[in-house]
């Protein structure tokens, strides 16, 4: 039954993205954004200098890496974490008879995505799961496996019935005094119907979800707005944000809903706790919004270094007991010599490989922004090198796993409409790339990658903010189900 759950999913992922160009359009070089890059070892755009406020932020050496747990086996598909990890969120109150290790609370999963062409429609359930101790090891059968507190239940099986082509959730457990405690969801998908609602809210008792919804952010692009959520915290957003209090945003590959991460705070429910009828376009205060590749070829109002290839799949707002505060985004991100829209190239990493039947878009660039030589634009899928070995996408010379950190005092002024909402920038870079097992399987590397091209390496993030614990999905690090890593922020 694996072998075939694999087949499947690898028909249904060259499918969709076999019909992925939908990409911006034009041709033309855009300004520099970041330092030109060696081959080999990636090089990142170096941080600004440090900001006013930096004794008040969290720094990297303030970030310690603890270990990694395993997921549960939970069965076949859909029941199972294989494929899955798309988003996850911190429960506070969860496993009340935990063990007393350090580590209370529980975590919220989703397990295997749904997939298209009504392959799984009942994809992408939920579980709550136990938070055993880390343990640091480059053996993930060393780990300590998480047990289930509740089992995988279908809780969106009536809601984002038309959103299965590779979606995009991220999950918040939030226990407000107006609502009770609810896990708030945003819904998105690779290529995103427009005019589609994309957030909710369902029950943590996943056998009675009762899923609400389902509303816009603002007028806001959908694909801007529907990949990760996290809290931020209650007094400052009551200064800063009139009260809203969860973020939201996504950052996909291509440019499209931004050239960076997004972040936009909102708060769903009326003053009684009651929802929003559906289709409410919710109110929203913009933290950060970079420019859309859509809007322009050209990468400008951008992330510093920002490639076509970088994705953030999770967020957290970082507070600690002594104060310290930052903005923490996780991903892959692209630090390339060159980045472009194709395939692996078989002679090695340092070769581009572009699609050489898309010609509506500079479908390759340097680290600068610049287009590339001309030669890089011939494609190299041969019968002379056996076609192409990898799937279709965005691809660079070298990817990294990152955090990046962002200072709130930027994301204020930008609230306040001091500051344009592309000027913050990461205050700090963080690779975490020594953490990781970067150990997918074989079957999948058509897909993901292999070693400075691994891609897909970082899911969603979850943070226990009384203990100050930074929760991080691996994506096919325990074959191809994700592992959990585990950070303090002190």
């Amino acid at each position: 039954m694996k072998i075939v759950t694999r087949a499947l999913l690898t028909i249904g992922l060259l499918l969709t993205i076999l019909s992925a160009c939908n990409l911006p359009t034009g041709s033309g070089a855009g300004p520099s954004t970041g330092p030109a890059q060696a081959d080999g070892p990636a090089v990142t755009a170096q941080p600004p200098a440090a900001p006013a406020n930096a004794a008040e932020l969290v720094q990297p050496a303030d970030i310690e890496y603890l270990g990694a747990f395993r997921l549960p086996d939970g069965g076949e598909r859909p029941l199972t974490f294989e494929y899955g990890g798309n988003a996850m969120t911190f429960n506070p109150d969860g496993d009340p008879s935990g063990s007393g290790d350090g580590f209370p609370g529980s975590l919220f999963v989703t397990g295997h995505d749904r997939m298209p062409y009504g392959d799984l429609p009942d994809g992408s359930q939920v579980a709550e799961v136990s938070i055993p101790a880390p343990v640091v090891s480059r053996n993930v059968a060393d780990l300590n496996m998480a047990g289930f507190v509740q089992d995988f239940s279908n809780v969106t099986a009536s809601a984002f019935t038309q959103r299965d082509e590779i979606p995009k959730i991220g999950l918040l457990y939030l226990n407000r005094p107006e609502t009770g405690p609810l896990i708030h969801i945003a819904w998105g998908q690779h290529l995103q119907p427009p005019d589609v609602p994309s957030h909710g809210w369902f029950s943590p008792t996943l056998a009675d979800a009762n899923m609400t919804g389902f509303w816009f952010i603002g007028d806001i692009d959908l694909y801007s707005v529907n990949g990760y959520l996290f809290e931020i915290p209650a007094e400052w957003a009551d200064t800063y944000t009139g009260g809203r209090t969860i973020a939201t945003g996504r950052m996909r590959d291509g440019g499209q809903g931004g050239m960076g991460p997004t972040l936009l705070a909102y708060t769903p429910w009326l003053p009684d706790g009651s929802a929003p009828a559906d289709g409410t376009r919710l109110a929203e205060t913009t933290l950060l919004l970079y420019e859309n590749a859509y809007n322009t070829e050209d990468i400008v109002r951008a992330m510093n270094g920002y490639q076509y290839p970088d994705e953030w799949e999770g967020g957290a707002w970082l507070t600690t007991a002594s104060g310290r505060t930052a903005v923490l985004f996780a991903g892959t991100k692209s630090n390339g010599t060159k980045f472009w829209y194709g395939y692996i190239n078989p002679d090695g990493p340092q070769y581009a490989c572009v699609d050489a039947h898309v010609t509506d878009f500079p479908t390759c660039r340097t680290a600068d922004g610049g287009i590339c030589p001309q030669e890089d634009f011939s494609g190299c899928c041969t019968e002379e090198t056996g076609g192409c070995v990898s799937l279709r996408g965005w691809w660079s010379t070298h990817l990294d796993a990152q955090f990046i950190l962002y200072n709130p005092d930027d994301l204020a002024r930008v609230a306040a409409g001091e500051m344009q909402p592309w000027e913050p920038q990461p205050y700090a870079v963080i690779d975490i790339d020594d953490h990781l097992f970067l150990s997918p399987p074989e079957w999948d590397l058509q897909n993901v990658g292999w070693g400075d091209q691994r891609r897909y390496r970082i899911g969603d993030t979850a943070f226990d903010r009384a203990n100050g614990l930074l929760y991080v999905l691996e994506l096919f690090a325990d074959g191809a189900k994700p592992v959990v890593h585990v950070w303090s922020v002190k």
